[in-house]
């Protein structure tokens, strides 16, 4: 006969299966799945409506990248059917499984540092726009998206004091141009650790579990209760898999609490030819805030304005005055302090000086609008940073109209609630077509989008001598990848070699997810690049002058011969006009070529 439970085993076993439905509860995959449609549904306008199906697609292309770029062994229900298992081995030179995760950008490295903030930047764009995931029904990608992630870095951070931030060889890697399932083995990983520290990719991971952990926790303190702020999380929470988050952003915080003035290059020199770091403070001021958010610590947010004015990071020079993306956290900071003051009112009951990190998001905020400092815009009206945007000029201006498009409900004004609003719908329009070149860079999405991406992966081909022409055209579609984009003068060549140009990473796409998702939730009217019909882009003659193409290196050989006969014919003529110079004005007195005066 069976034994009754009794009302203790009953608690205990509903708790168990609690439990056990909570760390499986990863949201179910629509059926039948979404797949990008053909490049020539983005040249037919739609009819409008909420959600507008163009800006859906959009989100969900722009997901769908993030599943190409994946490493390891690929689920049975994989949406990229010419993807395949990948790197299954890696780790294993340190006793361990890293395999999984993501491919950072164009070729087989996987990189922690850009992936932290790819992670953190999905998360916080989730927590703002989440309804924008939720009404086009890409929560669930949303959500598959980060956890192949999320558990690629939990795998690499094995121990509180050891990190994973780099796996393969850069020079190695870059010398192999094919597809996944011939990928060179022996790739190396890299760590840092109590020996070997780094605060800035510490901190950075941190900051990405603690952004994650919020965005899943169960409580409702994180949503806002401001009507006039329209933020709103995706409806993914999960309450067990949210204090995982949390316990390593925890512990990667008191790593870099120790070890807080180290930059991780300096402890893995592999990573100064991939992605190095050029300070460790804005790292370590961003994940504080996010520390003092995801634990509720009012505190340690009011520390943070301490650390922000000690280390001066107020000061142009030292990043506010710049780009924000994966090196260069400070333009966030304050916009990031002011959105959690904002948020937090109720529980901390102004216990905090929200004025100063509103005057500095706005400082920062009002020099991009207004073309001062480092913040110029290019003649088709692109924000550009010399040197930040030179290989990649789209991810500074698309990570500030992220900002800005976040910071614009909490501005201290209409004006500059409009000022900021309007231009961070110009750089989205223009990285959708808004542009000279008449090119949505986003592939796929428009027939006039870029046809050769810089990627390994899609290429379809294995001869790294010449990329750019087998096979002549891309064998795959990278759909929803943001290319590098233009140069400084709008041109852009959509050239397979070209990386500073087409190139494709996991943070080139991260601010367009916020981006998308928020116009998702606001936007009737269609994407920019539904006015762009085929042969609308015209490609510039010439070739690139950029990191990638030796400028003088492009000229024919009759050029170069015809160049030197001119310069030779110039060289004489100056020569014979400066000597008749020289006798007109000291006839016969210069002084002969063995130094006597013949006078």
């Amino acid at each position: 006969m069976a034994r009754s439970i009794g009302s203790a085993g009953l608690l205990l076993l509903c708790v168990l299966l609690q439990l056990t439905t909570d760390v499986l509860a990863q949201l179910s995959l629509p059926n039948p799945a979404f797949l990008p449609p053909n490049a020539s549904w983005g040249a037919v306008p739609s009819s409008g409506g909420s959600p507008n199906p163009q800006w859906t697609v959009l989100l969900g292309d722009a997901l769908y990248f993030y599943e190409a770029q994946r490493s390891g062994r690929l689920p049975s229900n994989k949406r990229v059917p010419w993807r395949n298992d990948s790197a299954l081995n890696d780790g294993r030179d340190a006793g361990l499984d890293l395999s999984g995760g993501y491919y950072d950008a164009g070729n087989y490295l996987k990189c922690t540092f850009p992936l932290s903030f790819t992670l953190m930047s999905a998360c916080w764009g989730a927590l703002d726009f989440g309804k924008g995931y939720d009404v086009t029904s890409q929560t669930a990608y949303l959500d598959d998206m980060l956890r192949w992630g999320l558990d690629w870095l939990i795998k690499a951070h094995p121990s509180n004091s050891t990190l994973f931030v780099q796996v393969a060889d850069p020079d190695y890697d870059d010398a192999y141009w094919g597809g996944d399932q011939n990928i060179p083995s022996g790739r190396p990983s890299y760590q840092v650790n109590d020996t070997n520290p780094g605060t800035d990719v510490a901190a950075a991971a941190s900051a990405a579990f603690a952004a994650c952990s919020i965005l899943y926790s169960n409580s409702s303190s994180y949503n806002s209760t401001n009507s006039s702020i329209p933020f709103s999380r995706a409806s993914l929470q999960n309450g067990t898999y949210s204090q995982t988050l949390l316990s390593h952003a925890r512990a990667l915080w008191d790593f870099a609490s120790e070890h807080n003035s180290t930059l991780y290059q300096d402890s893995v020199p592999a990573v100064k030819d991939t992605y190095p770091s050029s300070d460790y403070r804005d790292d370590y001021t961003f994940a504080a805030l996010w520390m003092s958010w995801a634990t509720g610590d009012a505190v340690l947010y009011n520390q943070t304005l301490d650390m922000y004015n000690n280390f001066q990071l107020g000061n142009p020079d030292n990043g506010l005055d710049g780009a924000f993306n994966w090196d260069g956290k400070v333009p966030g900071i304050p916009v990031l302090a002011t959105q959690i003051g904002t948020m937090m009112q109720e529980q901390w009951q102004g216990y905090y000086d929200l004025g100063a990190w509103q005057s500095q998001a706005e400082t920062y905020l009002d020099g991009v609008v207004n073309g001062e400092g480092r913040a110029k815009t290019t003649g088709g009206g692109l924000l550009y940073y010399d040197g930040d945007s030179d290989e990649a000029s789209l991810n500074p201006a698309l990570n500030a109209a992220m900002l800005m498009t976040r910071y614009a409900p909490m501005a201290s004004s209409q004006q500059k609630k409009w000022a900021y609003q309007t231009y961070a719908n110009s750089q989205l329009d223009y990285a959708l077509g808004n542009n000279p070149m008449k090119a949505p860079y986003v592939v796929g999405v428009n027939p006039n989008s870029p046809q050769n991406p810089h990627s390994a992966l899609a290429s379809g081909g294995n001869d790294i001598s010449h990329i750019d022409t087998v096979p002549e055209q891309e064998a795959y579609v990278l759909y929803g990848a943001v290319v590098g984009g233009p140069d400084k003068h709008d041109k852009f060549w959509d050239i397979r070699s070209d990386w500073p140009e087409t190139e494709v990473a996991l943070d080139y796409n991260a601010p367009l997810l916020a981006l998308a998702a928020a116009h998702a939730m606001n936007d009737t009217s269609d994407p920019y690049y539904t006015n762009l019909q085929a042969g609308a882009y015209s490609k510039p003659k010439y070739h690139p002058c950029d990191a990638a193409f030796d400028c003088g290196s492009k000229l024919s050989t009759g050029a170069k011969i015809a160049m030197g006969v001119c310069l030779s014919v110039a060289g004489l003529i100056v020569f014979g006009l400066t000597a008749y110079w020289l006798y007109l004005n000291f006839g016969n007195k210069f002084p002969s070529y063995d130094g006597v005066n013949r006078a």
